[in-house]
């Protein structure tokens, strides 16, 4: 068995440091990735859902992880985690600064996909994050959420909460964007609206430029994956230790976007912690049986074309892939998100195949359940625009930031497998051993 870190460490500066960073609205840790990978050292990720805290607490054992309702949330709290938590990573004093904020609040009431309510609570939220960034007066923050939310009646949402963050002391970059993953490596269309501020006297925080006039393809994400269905071990587990020859077979084919992902290839762009795993660990990858019928229509659905029963849509090997969509929570009817039909194989697509699509390494691990998985890609920021909008952060602090020197272990896949009851009781048993 093979271990590796996931990236090859860079040269360090004495004079440069790594910033520091809060993510709220965290999710399982895709925009926290991004950053990580930009410079940033994430002290402290804020969560409501319990089982996408603990995610997220398997995949980034270096943060502080507080699984609650931000709402509730106490900037004195938060203030004292970044706190403990940087003064036990570097030994030494913190200076109350903090480089940056980071968040995507629930985006579903601004969403153009669903019912565009201007009295859903979820909107508030936005406001939460905006009261945060007001009484924890980071250097920059950035907030995330879907374009629906500068369109028509949701446009007095965002100019009332441009107008706080203007009363707290903060420039908004204008004019307010909407970037597209496809423009900055990640192999799926999807776009999404940034707003970017800047503390009173800092820097203008400025938007990414575009990076790439082509996008990786689906083909160049996934096709050097082995097909599923070879696998009987993934009917009842989300993951296979592949031979070594299927390994070396898969290496092969991996593209130029795959290689970087599985770590093979050196990415002078990544600055993020390199972590301990095992490369021939095939993981998120449990297996979705199908109906005869429902094969036999996958079969014969085109690419791009929807199927004319589930809806479904085929991916088309040589095109990125269409927006990959989260579906609903239990508070709101637990419906799952479409699923794409994979290119060559009449089945949808993987958790990790989704996760390929939307830039996350295959280190990177999500709930052992499909319906969790697909919920924890579908909802993160992808890594690499994440990634883009730091590096402009980074620029804007003015820092070359260094590459971590030690490596993460990621030793307890039981944060994965966690139903909520379990989820909850994890976390309530780890604040009482604080």
């Amino acid at each position: 068995m093979v271990f590796l870190q996931s990236k090859i460490k860079h040269p360090t500066s004495d004079g440069d440091r790594r910033p520091v960073a809060v993510d709220l609205f965290a999710g399982a840790g895709g925009f926290s990735l991004g950053l990580e990978q930009a410079g940033f050292d994430i002290l402290v990720a804020a969560e409501i859902d319990p089982i996408h805290a603990a995610v997220y607490a398997f995949n980034s054992p270096q943060t502080k992880v507080l699984p609650g309702d931000l709402s509730q949330l106490s900037p004195e709290l938060l203030r004292e985690a970044v706190k403990q938590r940087y003064q036990a990573q570097t030994r030494s004093i913190w200076n109350g600064e903090i480089d940056l904020i980071a968040g995507g609040p629930p985006c579903q009431g601004f969403s153009l996909m669903g019912h565009r309510r201007l009295d859903d609570d979820r909107n508030d939220l936005v406001f939460h994050f905006c009261r945060l960034v007001k009484d924890l007066q980071p250097r920059y923050f950035v907030m995330e959420n879907v374009p629906g939310m500068a369109q028509g009646k949701h446009i007095s949402y965002l100019e009332e909460l441009i107008a706080q963050f203007a009363a707290a002391g903060y420039q908004i970059t204008y004019p307010v964007q909407v970037l597209n993953a496809a423009d900055f490596g990640v192999p799926q269309t999807r776009r999404r609206l940034f707003l970017l501020g800047a503390r009173q006297g800092e820097k203008r925080f400025l938007y990414p430029p575009v990076q790439t006039n082509r996008a990786p393809t689906v083909r160049d994400a996934i096709a050097d994956l082995p097909n599923l269905d070879d696998f009987l071990e993934l009917e009842t587990t989300d993951w296979v230790c592949l031979s070594n020859n299927l390994y070396q077979q898969m290496q092969a084919e991996a593209s130029p976007y795959t290689r970087q992902l599985l770590g093979i290839t050196f990415d002078p762009h990544n600055f993020a912690h390199p972590r301990l795993w095992n490369p021939q660990l095939l993981t998120s990858s449990l297996r979705t049986h199908h109906c005869e019928t429902s094969i036999q229509r996958f079969s014969e659905t085109k690419p791009r074309q929807l199927d004319p029963i589930s809806r479904l849509r085929r991916l088309d090997w040589e095109a990125t892939c269409h927006t990959l969509r989260a579906g609903t929570g239990s508070g709101r009817g637990r419906h799952t998100s479409p699923r794409p039909i994979h290119p060559q194989y009449p089945r949808t697509i993987s958790v990790r195949e989704a996760a390929r699509l939307h830039s996350f390494p295959d280190w990177f691990r999500f709930h052992t359940t499909k319906w969790h998985g697909f919920r924890q890609v579908g909802n993160a920021v992808p890594p690499l625009l994440a990634r883009a909008v730091g590096r402009q952060a980074i620029a804007a602090l003015g820092l070359n930031p260094t590459a971590p020197q030690s490596s993460l272990d990621l030793s307890n896949p039981d944060l994965l497998t966690f139903n909520r009851w379990d989820a909850t009781r994890y976390w309530v048993s780890q604040a009482r051993q604080e």
